[in-house]
């Protein structure tokens, strides 16, 4: 049984910081639960600020991610070793006890406690035995709302969460429960708010974000759908630019991709995962498209949006594949009209049905194809930007300053950089992108007729 003490009379005020591993939907995550904590009296600070709570949001996507953790929690042993660690996200929902062994790790929240986090910490007072709340991932079946808000410009909105298709090497529905979403309605209502508070742009998120839809009760019949959402968000007048974050591409449907095409809110930027160019190895992967499909969602998002940009998600080193596969998929995306790569290098995940696959694929092997497909990204971002150089474009500047230098994005999602300015900061200025900098990033020239 946990040694906890428990906070009786006087609640005491705590400073409390964060840290998020993951995707953009963690992020989200973690904002809400710090606008939770912070109406529950907590103060937040940065992680070396020697808070007296850290809460670590955790992802559970690649091996990197769980080692990762760990080091997080070292780190914040080091700032303050009295402080209490709360771990919460899809690492503590799949790996709990796991969790709680790893020294200086005192509270562990699962998926359906991590909106609870509140309640957990006021009765946490002094270090003891680690205190786990999990559950059955079945029981997770309520859809919470999450935005980010006030460390970036751009808002990272929630409205869909878990999934249904049970990939072969995925472990996010353990972790994250079947699909659910919220309403139209209330993501409208949501986005009023957000827009209320300053944001420029909107990027949705969610699990399958595609998949994004509220289902009658027992029965097959969807009642609202993703194309619905984003005609609903399309007719916001207040609301400047609307992001995808990532869809998959056997639900990117032609209407979406035409709504796109012909909005002045959403922007023409798509992430698309494909995991591999192979169809052998798509389907070893119960990937629910072949590449056939893929490259004709390409196709017909070019011919719409000749200036969109286009990412996409790619897995090299799974059980069985060749090097006859990786040269398909290597070729198969040299091949695509795409503007950047995310590549991730295949991690056995225990309960996973690739974890018992044959046919390994060594992990230098993994390695090297990894590198090759980093380099292959390098190329196709540096032909992208090139292709833009010239034109001018709408850039929305954030809040970062690095050496001197602020960044921005174009609709497209060109990365651009200009002498800080905190009078940049959160707005919109029309501008020129001129060159290409030594370190990737486009440099531009501000017009001045924006500026007058």
């Amino acid at each position: 049984m946990a040694q906890f003490h428990y906070l009786c009379a006087v609640k005491i005020a705590r400073k409390i910081a964060y840290h998020t591993l993951g995707c953009k939907l963690n992020f989200a995550e973690t904002s809400a639960i710090g606008r939770q904590l912070s109406a529950a009296g907590y103060q937040k600070v940065d992680f070396v600020e020697m808070p007296d709570v850290f809460l670590i949001n955790t992802c559970s996507v690649t091996e990197n991610a769980d080692k990762e953790c760990r080091t997080i929690v070292k780190k914040a042993l080091q700032v303050n070793p009295e402080a209490i660690i709360a771990i919460t996200g899809c690492f503590a929902q799949l790996k709990p006890d796991e969790i709680s062994l790893i020294p200086g790790v005192d509270l562990v929240l699962g998926a359906s406690e991590k909106f609870n986090a509140a309640a957990w910490l006021d009765t946490l007072l002094k270090k003891g035995d680690p205190l786990i709340k999990s559950c059955e991932i079945s029981d997770v079946n309520h859809f919470m709302s999450s935005w980010s808000a006030g460390d970036r410009t751009r808002v990272f909105l929630k409205v869909q969460d878990g999934c249904d298709y049970n990939c072969s090497f995925c472990t996010i529905p353990l972790a994250r429960g079947g699909s659910r979403s919220n309403t139209v309605e209330k993501v409208v209502k949501e986005v009023h708010s957000i827009l209320v508070a300053g944001a420029r742009e909107i990027v949705l998120t969610g699990i399958n974000l595609g998949d994004f839809g509220i289902y009658d009760p027992g029965s097959d019949n969807r009642q609202s759908s993703f194309f619905e959402l984003a005609s609903a968000l399309d007719s916001i007048e207040q609301l400047e630019r609307i992001r995808i974050s990532s869809i998959e591409p056997n639900l990117l449907s032609l209407e979406i991709i035409d709504l796109v095409a012909n909005s002045n809110k959403f922007v023409p930027h798509f992430h698309i995962p494909l995991q591999s160019g192979s169809d052998k190895i798509l389907k070893k992967m119960r990937r629910r498209y072949l590449t056939a499909l893929y490259r004709d969602r390409i196709k017909n998002i070019k011919e719409k949006m000749t200036d969109c940009c286009i990412g996409v998600d790619v897995i090299v080193g799974f059980p069985g594949e060749t090097d006859a596969d990786f040269l398909e998929t290597y070729n198969f995306l040299n091949e695509l009209d795409i503007s950047y790569l995310h590549v991730f290098t295949y991690s056995e995940r225990d309960h996973t049905l690739a974890s018992e696959l044959e046919d390994v694929v060594p992990v230098n092997i993994r390695k090297q194809r990894n590198k090759q497909l980093r380099i292959l990204s390098a190329k196709k971002l540096r032909k992208f930007y090139d292709s833009q150089l010239g034109s001018v474009q709408s850039v929305l500047f954030e809040a970062d300053n690095k050496e001197g230098w602020m960044h921005g994005f174009t609709r497209n999602y060109v990365k651009v950089r200009v002498p800080y300015n905190s009078d940049f900061i959160n707005q919109v200025y029309d501008c020129r992108l001129e060159s290409i900098s030594d370190n990737g990033d486009v440099d531009v020239t501000i017009l001045e007729s924006v500026l007058a």
